[in-house]
């Protein structure tokens, strides 16, 4: 019978996923089974070429190829994989840091450019709303009447003693120092740098 030798270096990008700091203290990667629990339940994997199953066996892999894979942008992060898991993995988790690693290094920045909009309406607002991009497509699902209750949201919410839905600005203030303070602001001029190169294309 012959022993297998596993390198010592072979789990180095799972237990980099493990450190990470959007991964709990019990993400059972290392001990997945490749049982294929999460791939059967996934939404993704239903409607895409998504595989959740293949991700994880990847990453045990070392497959570092993972990070610029389109792949990884298909997953919904609906967390079902990481209810039906055995072992505790999350393949879920397990994109998050992969996302973030393909943001990081430059790949993943057109992926998200899009979504710079919600970030400043957190920076006008100090909280998050519908970006303008998207109000054709919600007026073409949700016909005309979305884009009056829009309009309107501020006056309909006074009618029924609600209040504001925005914030004083003080607050906004206080929200926009801390989100300079956590880089944040850094972070989403990079995106939109990434997002007016695209348009500009």
């Amino acid at each position: 019978m012959n022993t297998l030798k596993i390198d010592e270096n072979s789990f180095e990008l799972a237990e980099d996923i493990i450190k990470d700091l959007k991964a709990p203290e019990d993400l059972g990667i290392l001990k997945c089974i490749q049982c294929g629990m999460c791939t059967s339940v996934c939404p993704a994997a239903r409607h895409t070429d998504y595989d959740p199953r293949e991700i994880v066996k990847r990453v045990l892999d070392k497959d570092e190829t993972l990070i610029t894979d389109d792949i990884i942008w298909n997953c919904f992060y609906c967390y079902t994989c990481q209810s039906v898991c055995p072992v505790s993995n999350s393949p879920s988790v397990v994109n998050q840091v992969l996302r973030q690693r393909a943001v990081d290094n430059g790949k993943g920045k057109p992926k998200v450019a899009p979504f710079s909009a919600y970030g400043e309406s957190f920076i006008e607002f100090g909280l998050g709303a519908i970006p303008s991009n998207f109000f054709d497509d919600l007026i073409k699902d949700f016909g005309k009447e979305w884009l009056e209750l829009k309009i309107n949201l501020e006056d309909i919410r006074e009618d029924l003693n609600l209040g504001s839905m925005f914030l004083p600005e003080k607050d906004v203030k206080d929200i926009n120092n801390i989100l300079e303070k956590t880089g944040f602001k850094n972070r989403l001029n990079e995106l939109r740098r990434c997002r007016d190169e695209k348009n500009t294309r």
